[in-house]
């Protein structure tokens, strides 16, 4: 392995770490009352090193861009904008394991419950959403800025969010299973 690829093990490792610390203080005091020399004192880093991966504490509980989403969109094959979504977030979660998921989960327990942290994710989401919609519109061979690609795509993100503060407030649901379900109903058309 070349000193890239162990200089980038050592970065994820030191994000994971202050990630893994960040979410146990959480979840022992409470997100307004952890402060970031205590997350980066338990993960055994510098507040300057946690302020090179994180800019700012809600950094690490907002989410504005989900790399297995976009890796996964881009490989889909062409079709239907709904289609393409829902095999889109088969192939994210696949490639994640249970614990990355289950990181996952958390983090949107507290962005779901922590008002601030609600507002600063539907503040970033469109540079997701974005993004979202170019490779979409790609697979379906039109322009992102075609509103049945906005549609589309808004109407699986709403079907996801909700998913996932049903998720939020049960740990033992299945996640990935209920987001692939509930876009197996949009894709069908949303029939009773």
């Amino acid at each position: 392995m070349g000193e890239g690829g162990l200089r980038e093990r050592k970065k994820a490792m030191t994000r994971e770490a202050i990630l893994r610390e960040a979410f146990r203080l959480f979840r022992e005091r409470g997100y307004h009352a952890t402060t970031v020399d205590q997350i980066a004192e338990a993960a055994e880093v510098s507040p300057a090193t946690f302020f090179r991966y994180f800019p700012a504490k809600e950094d690490l509980v907002v989410l504005d861009r989900f790399p297995p989403l976009v890796d996964a969109l881009r490989a889909q094959q062409a079709g239907p904008p709904v289609t393409v979504l829902r095999g889109a977030f088969r192939a994210a979660f696949a490639s994640l394991s249970a614990e990355q998921i289950a990181a996952g989960r958390e983090r949107e327990v507290f962005a779901a419950t922590v008002p601030e942290l609600l507002a600063a994710n539907l503040r970033r989401s469109p540079g997701l959403l974005r993004e979202v919609r170019q490779a979409v519109a790609d697979r379906a061979g039109c322009e992102a800025d075609d509103p049945r690609i906005g549609n589309a795509v808004g109407a699986v993100f709403g079907v996801v969010a909700v998913v996932w503060l049903r998720w939020a407030q049960d740990p033992d649901l299945d996640g990935p299973a209920e987001i692939d379900r509930a876009l197996a109903h949009l894709e069908a058309g949303l029939g009773l």
